[in-house]
């Protein structure tokens, strides 16, 4: 059983809370050190509640999972697949621990986070090697390259805009909102994750045939006002369109790889309630979640790591990412009182 020198794959993802018993423990375990009351938590609490205090997170990854092993299936690997959180049940240290009890020793791991930045990417593989510390014997794990810049995500998340336009009689000339997930300056200061986005958006929108214009805008700001986070907002810039006369826009969730809370929430609701205000017809098109192929180019990189395949396909000027990030990329910010 395997491919390659891995006996087999960890699905590694954020995670969400299943009921609305466990908005506040996962919140909690989300913004642990930084020192955030619950009193500020509690807001965030509110949204959770809007959909019954569940995120629709675990089921995508279960989704996700699935459709990684008919793919690997389909493919001739005969591979063991696991899946582990961050910050809710199940836990990677958990889930690691049922890899060494089971007897697995070499994992290959991708994580639902597809560009580069601390809490995109270093975090992520700080988390692995916690978690692995905290299990004796456990198995080697070694991560995916980042895949920002692969022609299947972007193509895939390209197809999907050409297709929301199209079906919503939209023309090739209609303004692109490409949406991600707002950062810190601190953080952004010291990492690629805006020019990645900014190449990205440029790609999909090449690919997808959209001539009109189009820039990256930010989503899903926290803590306190005084701390600069990347801008523009997109609500803001909804109302800032239409002011200038738009009266149609596309908005593609660029920076997420599934429908999760941040998009349910932060563009369905608040970004359409924006767009409804504004006066402006607003079409927010799909995630890659298990599209086909997106679920066939992440097998690729499960083969690509495991030495299976030579090509390493990119379409940034920068090229593919290196297997192993060096240990300068991505550093944590610094947080007040550090």
């Amino acid at each position: 059983m395997g491919m390659g020198r891995f006996d087999s794959l960890l699905l590694l993802s954020f995670g969400g809370p299943e009921n609305s018993d466990d908005v506040m423990p996962f919140l909690r375990n989300v913004t642990a050190g930084r020192g955030v009351p619950d009193e500020r938590l509690a807001v965030v609490a509110e949204q959770y509640e809007l959909f019954g205090g569940k995120s629709p997170i675990n089921e995508l990854n279960q989704q996700l999972l699935s459709a990684l092993d008919e793919e690997l299936v389909s493919r001739g690997h005969e591979m063991a697949t696991f899946w582990g959180n961050r910050n809710w049940h199940p836990f990677v240290t958990d889930t690691i621990a049922d890899l060494k009890s089971l007897g697995h020793t070499s994992t290959v791991c991708l994580v639902t986070s597809a560009f580069s930045s601390y809490s995109g990417c270093r975090q992520y593989h700080e988390d692995l090697d916690r978690a692995r510390n905290e299990v004796p014997g456990a198995p080697n794990i070694e991560r995916v390259r980042v895949y920002w810049d692969h022609p299947d995500f972007l193509g895939t998340a390209a197809e999907l805009l050409a297709e929301s336009r199209d079906a919503a009689g939209l023309s090739s000339e209609t303004p692109v909102l490409h949406s991600a997930h707002s950062l810190p300056l601190s953080m952004a200061a010291n990492c690629d994750y805006q020019q990645q986005l900014n190449e990205a958006a440029s790609i999909v929108n090449e690919l997808a045939g959209m001539r009109g214009p189009y820039e990256v805008v930010f989503q899903s700001r926290s803590g306190p006002p005084s701390v600069p986070w990347l801008t523009p907002d997109i609500d803001q810039r909804i109302h800032e369109l239409a002011e200038q006369g738009t009266q149609e826009l596309l908005v593609h969730p660029l920076g997420f790889v599934a429908d999760h809370m941040e998009v349910l929430f932060d563009l369905d609701t608040q970004s359409a309630a924006a767009a409804k205000e504004a006066d402006v017809k607003m079409v927010r098109t799909p995630t890659v979640g298990t599209h086909p192929r997106f679920v066939s180019m992440l097998v690729d990189l499960v083969e690509e790591a495991a030495g299976l395949r030579a090509d390493r396909p990119s379409l940034s000027k920068s090229g593919p990412r290196p297997d192993k990030c060096n240990s300068q990329c991505c550093p944590a910010p610094i947080r007040p009182g550090r």
